[in-house]
């Protein structure tokens, strides 16, 4: 049995799994509440009640229809969760093709639902570290015990002559241990001998000179000196010592040295040649690995860019799939939604009282002293030029809309496949004058109290007493994507020629670009060219009465020039336009109509 066989057979998971302390056991709540979960692009956002128990997310129509069964539910094992980039309350689970696209109330809620989703996997075994350590601990020294063999077979099978050159340098190396142990015993042998050899050399001198024999250790006489010497070599012959053949020991010491040298050379050519193969191996498999990791980053770049076909993140442009009905239908339901939600707002908003001071009337009768200050009496005269023209002509305006006294004219212009239609319309609003008009459409203080497709907006800088610059976002119209706008915004009071003519109260919005606000991936930046044009008309009172609401008239010019900055179906803009601009000039006009009541006129 191998290694890991029976390291396996013997293994047991409490081995394995690490254990926690006391203190850092984290407890899996189950939790339930709702969400809202993207439906389709008709229905978009629609809340729904959506359970996390058991490691699975169920979600119901509502809490009261969970007792006769979920409309859908994911298994978290294997579930990706991804926070929106952009949107804080978002979060999009996937598991494999399906896509959950869920919305919590407010950021901290959205944290609450993903750390309690994550702690679910966690506990069901994928994605914890222990779980990650227990799983990896078996299969490492498994797999590290199997692949040892398998690359050493794999090895030897190509190198065979390494492997029976590394057995050939054990045998030699025994052989040559033996060897030198020979060599050395005689040797040692040696010494003795040539020891022994001078004592009785010295005895042999001291014999001759007193001419008396001598008996020598070994019990032999030696009368004279040429017996003495042939004793000597008799005892120093190569045999003589433990019988060891000093010659024929040199000749297999010199050849097995010989042998090993031979051998350690082959082997080391046969090592530069396995470098030289495992090299080029290791480079082919980085270059491979380099190859595989690009295209695993082109593809989920292009996963990224590509969203999913009747998600919320669905772009427009023009090789959009979603043909000009499906993109109308989808866009006027977005909408309505937005109506029926600020309808239900609106009486809580004009309930608030709002004051802003208003300055003096001769504050707005120049364009001020700012680094703008050109450009602002730039588009005020055009304003005054063209934009007061009488609509007929070769202007080529078309009406589109007419509801009472109001009247909504547009001009079609395409430029590269972009909508460009200028929009004028005109309206008469009885007991307000045009200075409370335009003061309601220019101070951001109230901008909230009417605006509808502001998401939020903020004044980036003040430039003078009526002159600011403005930064907004607008609620995003699915599948068109989110816009946001940077303009300046003026407002002015043109003094009329004529005693008998009215004054003139003036608002233009117009793009401009400015360090502390640049363009972002999470908008499509749209250019305006905007302006509110109003003027008061005074009817004479009765009698000796005040001048009352009663008496005024105000004569309002909306004119409209933008680019929405980025591609959409033309016939669906044009629809949007003829919808909603005059609900927004509807919904303006009543506003300040409301705001003004019962107040003292403001000339």
């Amino acid at each position: 049995m191998s290694d890991n066989q029976s390291w396996n057979s013997s293994g047991s998971e409490e081995d394995i799994e690490p254990r926690e302390e006391p203190g850092h056991l984290v407890g899996v709540v189950d939790l339930s509440g709702v969400l809202s979960k993207w439906t389709n692009y008709i229905h978009g956002w629609q809340d729904r009640w959506v359970v996390l128990k058991n490691n699975t997310l169920s979600y119901y129509k509502s809490q009261d229809e969970t007792e006769y069964g979920c409309r859908g539910s994911l298994c978290l094992s294997k579930a990706v969760i991804t926070p929106h980039e952009f949107d804080e309350c978002r979060l999009d689970i996937s598991v494999n093709d399906s896509v959950w696209y869920l919305r919590a109330q407010d950021p901290e809620h959205r944290h609450q639902w993903i750390d309690s989703i994550e702690l679910h996997r966690a506990d069901s075994g994928y994605g914890s570290e222990s779980s990650l350590r227990r799983h990896g601990s078996m299969l490492s020294l498994t797999s590290a015990t199997s692949g040892y063999s398998a690359t050493s077979t794999s090895s030897f099978k190509k190198g065979h002559s390494l492997r029976e050159k590394l057995a050939e340098m054990e045998t030699f190396r025994d052989i040559l241990c033996r060897q030198v142990d020979t060599l050395q015993k005689y040797f040692d042998g040696c010494a003795d001998a040539v020891s022994k050899d001078e004592l009785q050399r010295d005895k042999i001198v001291e014999d001759d000179e007193d001419d008396f024999p001598n008996t020598r250790t070994d019990g032999e006489f030696l009368h004279n000196n040429n017996g003495s010497k042939e004793k000597l070599f008799q005892s120093l012959s190569p045999k003589g010592i433990n019988g060891i053949d000093f010659k024929g020991e040199a000749i297999t010491f010199k050849a097995t040295t010989a042998g090993i040298l031979a051998t350690l050379s082959h082997c080391i050519d046969l090592m530069v040649k396995r470098e030289d193969s495992w090299q080029k191996r290791l480079d082919k498999e980085m270059e491979k690995r380099r190859r595989i990791e690009e295209s695993y980053k082109s593809a989920l770049n292009e996963l990224k860019k590509k969203s999913h076909f009747g998600g919320p993140d669905y772009e427009e442009g023009p090789n959009s799939l979603i043909n000009e009905d499906e993109f109308f239908d989808a866009v006027e339901a977005a909408l309505d939604r937005q109506d029926k939600i600020e309808e239900q707002c609106q009486t809580e908003k004009t309930r608030i009282q709002r004051s802003s001071p208003v300055p003096p009337g001769d504050v707005y009768s120049s364009a001020g002293t700012h680094r703008f200050s050109d450009k602002v009496e730039e588009m005020v005269q055009n304003h005054m030029t063209y934009s007061l023209q009488d609509v007929g002509g070769d202007a080529n305006w078309q009406l589109v809309v007419e509801e009472g006294e109001m009247k909504v004219y547009r001009r079609e212009v395409e430029e590269n496949g972009i909508v460009l239609d200028p929009l004028k319309a005109t309206h008469s609003v009885k007991g307000v004058t045009g200075h409370e008009v335009c003061h309601y459409f220019w101070d951001t203080a109230y901008r909230n109290d009417w605006e509808t497709t502001i998401e939020n907006f903020n004044v980036v800088e003040t430039l003078s007493d009526n002159a600011a610059i403005v930064y907004q976002t607008h609620k995003r119209v699915w599948p068109a994507s989110q816009r946001d706008v940077l303009y300046l915004s003026a407002m002015r009071k043109i003094l009329a020629n004529n005693e008998n003519d009215p004054d003139t109260w003036l608002v233009c919005n117009f793009s401009v670009d400015h360090d502390d606000a640049q363009p972002s991936s999470r908008c499509v930046r749209a250019k305006i060219n905007i302006a509110m044009i109003c003027q008061t008309l005074v009817s004479p009172p009765e009698g000796d009465k005040e001048i009352s609401r009663d008496n005024i008239l105000c004569k309002i010019t909306y004119v409209a020039n933008v680019n929405p900055g980025g591609w959409a179906p033309a016939s669906v803009l044009r629809a949007v336009a003829k919808r909603e601009y005059p609900k927004f000039l509807k919904r303006f006009t009543s506003y300040v109509q409301e705001k003004t009541a019962g107040k003292p006129i403001l000339f």
